[in-house]
């Protein structure tokens, strides 16, 4: 009999490492930044934030605004001021690009080449039509910043930028870089002194002067907007079909039962994490970063998992055959999916660079996972139609027609869904694929849940679970037709003997 909890056992240990790699990340989606900057490490980068499109007609209340302090941490006396930009994508590559210039007073001279043609700055571009890009950083305790009018800060903050973008919606970026402007010059130089900064700042969606925001879309960014309501449609079903697969489970004892039910709730307790923190999220706008990192790891093992389920029931284990064929292939494919999935999901996080605007199936471990799935898919179908050759119960049949159609729907919704969202904007790629993955994960549950139902799977099941009948057999033998039965029998074994002892008594007379 197979045992599926040393199999589940297996799984987790072999991601424990990934899983530790994972945890210790800082957070990367981030509406509020908060830290340290030493000016040793040139460079800092803060927050990718997606900017909505600025309704005109309520154009104070759509803008995109980022405030917050940036002071020294120590009392140290400052010869230039370093900088904070603010930047769109078009400006952005190319200072992002020059940052790792060995050279770092070329460095800085190349970063702000294209910035210095249009960015407001005192007194170099002070008379020119300018946009508002950049600060001088730090900014005096308890006073505004230099660039700063009084009127259009942020109650109890040092630094305000407004952006408008009435075409359409647009990705910004914020960082600190260790570069000064000479302001007789107007050259840019490397800030060859060490010093720290702490810094505090926000990115949101809507005015944040009043309270009257929307909390699905306020501390988001654009491509995440409204992703709460996914989680909490989804967590809403899973409410309903874990209590009843629950329930399931607890009237047959099976070994598919089993692993199909931690597979849901591996999948429902994810789902849960993953609520908790875009909850807090629209909070705070920090969230609980690793609780979803958890449920993000909790999700992949679900369907690593089910997958494993369904290959299990393809090969007719439990249904046509009591033992199972070729184990090593079986557990070793499942074992290399299970550590790709991981490997895709780490490699998203810490090696796809932030500016790039790709999902996690444009990078190589992406299509690997998706040449490995299209692979599986072959395999299942092949296995599967060697068992339905081998089978020849109806019943049997007709359960592996509906299960054959359902997990290949599971199985291949993937690979076309990767290839869709290569044509999809990157601000409409996160929730697509958001929405269509827990639907299909969702619809595979339901059916695999009305598949397994014990009034149902005791028709086809090799294994099913053969229930305790010592009550009822008491009952039995407690029955008025069963007594009556027993004295008769008891009452012809008396008389019989009797006969028998009358027989021999006479013989010996």
């Amino acid at each position: 009999m197979f045992e599926f909890k040393m199999l589940f056992t297996l799984n987790c240990k072999s991601n424990l490492i990934l899983f530790i790699v994972v945890i210790v990340l800082c957070c990367g989606n981030c509406s509020h930044v908060k830290g340290v900057w030493n000016t040793k490490d040139f460079f800092k980068f803060l927050l990718k934030f997606g900017v909505q499109k600025t309704d005109v007609h309520y154009e104070k209340d759509t803008k995109g605004y980022v405030f917050g302090n940036i002071t020294a941490r120590t009392n140290f006396s400052f010869s230039h001021l370093v900088t904070f930009s603010v930047l769109d994508r078009r400006y952005f590559l190319e200072y992002y690009g020059n940052r790792s210039v060995d050279d770092k007073e070329r460095a800085c001279q190349n970063m702000f080449r294209k910035i210095s043609t249009i960015a407001f700055d005192v007194p170099c571009f002070e008379n020119k039509p300018s946009e508002d890009f950049i600060r001088k950083v730090p900014c005096n305790k308890n006073e505004v910043c230099k660039e700063d009018k009084l009127g259009s800060v942020v109650n109890g903050y040092q630094l305000t930028f407004e952006v408008t973008d009435v075409k359409e919606p647009r990705f910004w970026y914020l960082s600190l870089v260790a570069c000064y402007r000479n302001e007789t010059t107007c050259e840019w130089h490397h800030f060859k002194e060490e010093a720290e900064l702490e810094y505090d700042i926000w990115f949101v969606n809507g005015n944040p002067n009043i309270s009257s925001f929307n909390p699905l879309i306020y501390q988001f960014s654009f491509d995440r907007q409204n992703t709460i309501l996914l989680y909490l449609v989804f967590f809403l079903c899973y409410m309903v079909l874990v209590p009843l697969q629950m329930y399931a489970v607890t009237r047959q004892h099976h070994p598919v039962t089993k692993l199909f039910t931690v597979s849901l709730l591996l999948e429902f307790v994810g789902l849960l994490f993953n609520l908790l923190d875009v909850t807090k999220f629209s909070i705070d706008g920090v969230g609980y970063h690793r609780i979803a990192i958890a449920g993000d790891i909790l999700d992949i093992l679900s369907r690593t998992t089910f997958m494993l389920l369904l290959l299990l029931l393809a090969k007719g284990w439990a249904v046509t055959r009591m033992e199972l064929t070729w184990k090593p292939l079986v557990f070793t494919i499942w074992f290399v999916y299970g550590v790709v999935h991981i490997l895709l999901y780490v490699w998203n996080l810490t090696e796809v660079d932030i500016i790039e605007d790709i999902d996690e199936y444009q990078t190589w471990p992406g299509w690997l996972i998706l040449v490995l799935r299209c692979q599986i898919i072959v395999w299942f179908l092949f296995e599967l139609r060697t068992t339905m050759l081998y089978e020849h119960n109806s019943k049997k049949l007709n359960f592996f027609l509906h299960f054959g159609a359902s997990a290949l729907v599971w199985f291949i919704y993937l690979p076309i869904l990767a290839l869709i969202a290569m044509q999809i904007p990157a601000f409409w790629r996160f929730k697509l694929l958001l929405g269509i993955t827990y639907s299909a994960d969702c619809l595979a549950y339901c059916v695999m849940a009305h598949l397994l139902w014990p009034t149902r799977s005791e028709q086809y099941f090799l294994l099913a679970y053969q229930h305790d009948a010592r009550e009822e057999l008491d009952e039995f033998n407690e029955a008025p037709h069963v007594i009556n039965s027993v004295g008769y029998a008891e009452l012809r074994q008396a008389s019989s003997c009797d006969s028998i002892t009358q027989e021999i008594t006479k013989v010996i007379t």
